[in-house]
């Protein structure tokens, strides 16, 4: 149902290095971009994550009670996404672990402060 998320960010070219490294994580990659918007996915037509520089000039936040879930398909992708964001300078949320009946989740933010939780269900 969803096709993209869109965050935004007040250092472009930082951002899409964190996201180009962090989304190879799990087999993603940078499927557009421009001056000012990079979307990352497996594939256009996919759901995808896009960082831009707000279209208004005005300084990107990160919404408070927001966060996108990235399905990392694996326990073990968990973990790697969870790292390395920490890696690449975003912070700790919540470590990997299980967060109630078949959920499987460690948390961070990135580099502007936004929320993800990476995933796996069942």
């Amino acid at each position: 149902m969803i096709g993209y998320v869109t965050l935004g960010t007040n250092d472009f070219d930082r951002a899409v290095d964190f996201y180009t490294k962090l989304f190879a994580e799990i087999g993603a990659k940078k499927l557009f971009g421009n001056e000012r918007m990079a979307g990352f996915g497996t594939a256009m037509g996919s759901p995808m994550v896009a960082i831009c520089k707000p279209h208004d000039g005005k300084a990107a936040t990160s919404g408070n009670g927001t966060m996108v879930a990235i399905n990392a398909g694996t326990e073990e992708n968990v973990k790697k996404l969870y790292a390395k964001a920490l890696e690449l300078g975003g912070s700790d949320e919540g470590e990997p672990g299980p967060r109630g009946p078949g959920f499987f989740g460690g948390y961070f933010r990135d580099l502007d402060g936004n929320k993800f939780v990476a995933f796996k269900m069942g």
